[in-house]
């Protein structure tokens, strides 16, 4: 439609120019019609103008009826084969299937031509044949226009080809890159493919994600996933890596606060391997038990406060009893306190609580526990037992 817009303009420019030349000193002419009982009189140039304007109407028309009809007979056609269907359907099933492998020569055929995308679409098209390098020189024969979705296609290249300190120079390179005009009708689309990217990024290198020079890059899955996997590769960091994730919490320590509940907890397991930071292990501990009582983030609590090199039992005590005032009736928080008891000599306030909850593992633990003072050997292996239970907690009194 807007080809034949633009055709007939030009044509009408044209015939202006054209009469305009020829009528040059001679006037516009006189025309008339009689026909019927009707008669018009006017001149060249409102010929011209209604003639043009009766032809584009008379195309319009045609092109709606033909596509009508077109439309119509698809719909009753028995398609026997792929190659039978339009491009544009055939380019529809590919998607809708992500049939993008099985396809490949008929892309690379509709790409031919185009001198926007063919690279792009042979880079793709090499790096799903795990073709790396020859994927990486079609993006070099690329069009300079199509900049931003070359470089996505070569970060996903380096991601694919485990080469972390290339796909983050793109990757940042890229963060910090004006969208190109062209691409701004799809700048959501764009700017959600670069968060995936990033995603990835982080979840394949968790500790050279920590030196980007910026922060945001992830959604709120692609955080978990990134935080889960600095726990797993945790014993893989160096000195370097240990204290840009000192810092980069640190960076964000006013705001975690507000971050999902499952963010916090996360950051909760990795402030617990990191000793430096065991005053804001304690405060993010405190804030989550605060918004709602859980056992592993209680564990870690109390864990770290046995574990401190100067228990402050008073204050674990303070603690205690506030959360046992908040969320009663949880057998944890009487097992807490029985090692605080036993660690500040209230033997008998100690003895006391061994009579609550008969049918709580913990409980039955310091029960028998109680019972086997001075037997030591038969204590370990009790230990033992305790200690294979998921829910140990690293308690040395």
């Amino acid at each position: 439609m807007k080809q034949i817009i633009l055709a007939y303009l030009f044509v009408g420019l044209l015939c202006t120019a054209l009469f305009s030349l020829l009528s040059y000193g001679y006037g516009a002419g006189y025309v008339y019609l009689y026909w019927r009982e009707w008669q018009i009189q006017t001149n060249l140039w409102v010929l011209i103008f209604c003639l043009i304007l009766l032809s584009f109407i008379v195309q319009m028309l045609w092109l709606t009826v033909k596509r009508y009809l077109s439309r119509e007979q698809r719909k009753i056609e028995t398609v026997f084969s792929f190659n039978q269907l339009h491009p544009y359907e055939q380019l529809a099933v590919v998607w809708l299937l992500n049939a993008g492998p099985d396809q490949q020569n008929f892309i690379q055929q509709v790409f031919s031509q185009s001198g926007l995308l063919k690279g792009i679409i042979s880079a793709r098209l090499y790096w799903m044949r795990q073709q790396y390098n020859e994927a990486l020189i079609a993006l070099n024969e690329a069009n300079p226009m199509a900049f931003e979705l070359a470089e996505q296609q070569r970060i996903e290249i380096f991601l694919s080809k485990h080469d972390g300190e290339q796909a983050l120079t793109h990757l940042e390179f890229l963060n910090q890159h004006e969208l190109s005009p062209w691409l701004n009708n799809v700048k959501e689309a764009y700017e959600q493919r670069l968060i995936s990217l990033w995603g990835q990024f982080a979840a394949q290198f968790p500790w050279l994600y920590l030196h980007s020079t910026r922060y945001g890059h992830l959604d709120e899955t692609a955080k978990q996933v990134w935080l889960k996997q600095l726990l797993k590769a945790f014993d893989q960091a160096s000195v370097a890596d240990l204290q840009r994730l000192q810092q980069r919490y640190l960076d964000l320590s006013e705001q975690i606060e507000v971050r999902p509940y499952d963010i916090k907890v996360l950051w909760l397991k990795i402030l617990a391997r990191l000793p430096e930071l065991g005053m804001q292990h304690q405060q993010l501990a405190e804030h989550l038990l605060g918004e709602q009582f859980n056992q592993e983030v209680f564990y870690l609590w109390f864990e770290q406060q046995l574990l401190c090199q100067n228990p402050d039992y008073q204050r674990a005590e303070q603690q205690i009893t506030l959360w046992e005032s908040r969320y009663p009736a949880l057998p944890v928080l009487s097992f807490a306190k029985w090692h605080v008891y036993m660690a500040t000599g209230r033997i008998q306030d100690a003895e006391a609580l061994l009579h609550l909850y008969p049918d709580d593992v913990l409980m039955s633990y310091l029960r028998i526990k109680s019972l086997l003072q001075g037997q030591e050997d038969l204590v370990q292996q009790l230990n033992l037992i305790f200690e294979n239970n998921a829910n140990f907690v690293k308690i040395k009194i």
